[in-house]
């Protein structure tokens, strides 16, 4: 007699699927915006985007739980809703501090670093579907990518830093 396996399908709900949809924009948006300015840049539109899309999947987050209740989700969530809001009040009220410009690029870069836990998470215990790539949160590909986001949010952040002292001296005046 033949052993069928079978396959756990873990189905998305409207708003599941609508916040999957935005998180991508926002993934997207971010990407693109490291590629093009280093940084993500409010005054940009994939600074704009990564923003809106950002807040509304942060959001959308509170009303999805896996296994019912609030979980540490739903705190990184609430999280970097404060990161990209206070990023926003940096560049919306301190365009000529120089100082707030390091607060605003690592909030920004931070809440991006902090969106790809549950996203790793999440897609490594779904895709493929029927043979996920781990098995649960304790899985050590997660672990291992985890901490090469974590690097490279590091030496992001580093760059970042740097490029925008470079400005900053070229700027200011003499």
């Amino acid at each position: 007699m033949a052993h069928k396996t079978k396959i756990k399908i873990m189905a998305l709900s409207a708003l599941g699927i609508f916040h999957t949809v935005i998180g991508v924009v926002a993934i997207i948006a971010a990407l693109t915006a490291f590629i093009k300015y280093g940084k993500i840049d409010l005054s940009q539109l994939t600074g704009k985007l990564y923003f809106y899309c950002t807040l509304v999947t942060s959001l959308t987050a509170l009303g999805i739980s896996k296994h019912g209740g609030f979980n540490p989700g739903h705190a990184f969530s609430i999280f970097i809703v404060l990161l990209i809001v206070e990023a926003y009040i940096l560049y919306s009220r301190k365009k000529g501090n120089v100082r707030a410009r390091y607060f605003e690029n690592f909030c920004l870069s931070f809440s991006f670093f902090l969106s790809l836990v549950p996203t790793v998470n999440e897609t490594f215990t779904r895709v493929p579907v029927g043979h996920p790539l781990a098995k649960d949160i304790k899985d050590p590909i997660i672990g291992n990518t985890l901490l090469i986001l974590l690097l490279l949010f590091i030496a992001g952040s580093v760059y970042q830093f740097k490029k925008q002292k470079k400005i900053n001296r070229s700027v200011l005046p003499v």
